[in-house]
């Protein structure tokens, strides 16, 4: 049976508003430099209700209606909701294909914060290129948008992978294109990728950095070096400036 995103969107919408913590939700502004909308919910609580609110669809309607309800959710201008709509698919990405994927890459394009991409990015699109590694062709597209998310996902994007020791080529191409870029956000985004990069392969990762030193930010190589060991830190900030 098809069930009304629609009504279940606003349903779930209702209960978010009414089951938060108006004191929590003040504390939450805090994490963020962009104004955000929250309705205090702890992350714990709304990770069981999406986990029971996705058992719930996908038994009367199919994991089509629980796609249906989260696309309507991610449209939200509420934390909780595009959270929401992330935990109810987050188990279910990898019986995903390539539909799922353009959609929610379509998202991209409604986020207003990082933890709405970062959600978004890490849980559902990273795990889809890992299942599907052409899929990875999308980030080099994405790398060249005049949109931070976008480009912020060009890194993001790869950590699933890199962890796993796969897209060492598509990182290094996506280092290259972002590398100059001034956006604070895209910076911790590639910092986050590098860092995983180097604790995941060190041993093709550090001369690499050693190699494009002069060309990054320090924010972005000192990140990149977090997880390393005291020696192999100081053989890749060496004594030089980087930019930044």
């Amino acid at each position: 049976m098809r069930m009304n995103s629609s009504a279940i969107a606003r349903d779930v919408r209702l209960t978010l508003k009414r089951g938060g913590s108006a004191e929590h939700a003040k504390g939450v502004q805090w994490f963020f430099k962009e104004e955000i909308k929250s309705h205090g919910w702890y992350t714990a609580d709304l990770r069981r209700f999406a986990r029971k609110s996705s058992r719930e669809l996908a038994a009367s309607g199919g994991m089509e209606s629980v796609v249906r309800a989260a696309d309507q959710l991610f449209r939200g201008e509420n934390l909780e909701e595009s959270a929401f709509a992330v935990l109810l698919l987050e188990k279910s990405v990898g019986k995903f294909g390539d539909k799922e994927f353009k959609l929610f890459e379509s998202w991209l394009a409604r986020i207003s914060s990082w933890a709405d991409h970062d959600g978004l990015v890490h849980y559902l699109i990273g795990p889809m290129m890992v299942a599907e590694p052409k899929r990875t062709a999308r980030v080099l597209v994405w790398a060249k948008s005049k949109n931070r998310w976008h480009r912020r996902a060009a890194a993001v994007g790869l950590i699933q992978g890199t962890r796993k020791h796969l897209f060492f080529p598509e990182i290094k191409r996506v280092t290259e294109m972002l590398c100059k870029d001034e956006d604070d956000m895209v910076q911790k985004g590639l910092g986050w990728l590098l860092r995983e990069t180097a604790k995941a392969d060190p041993v093709r990762t550090i001369p690499y950095l050693i190699r494009i030193r002069g060309r990054v930010p320090r924010f972005v190589l000192r990140t990149a070096c977090e997880t390393l060991g005291a020696s192999a830190k100081k053989r890749v900030l060496g004594r030089g400036s980087p930019r930044g």
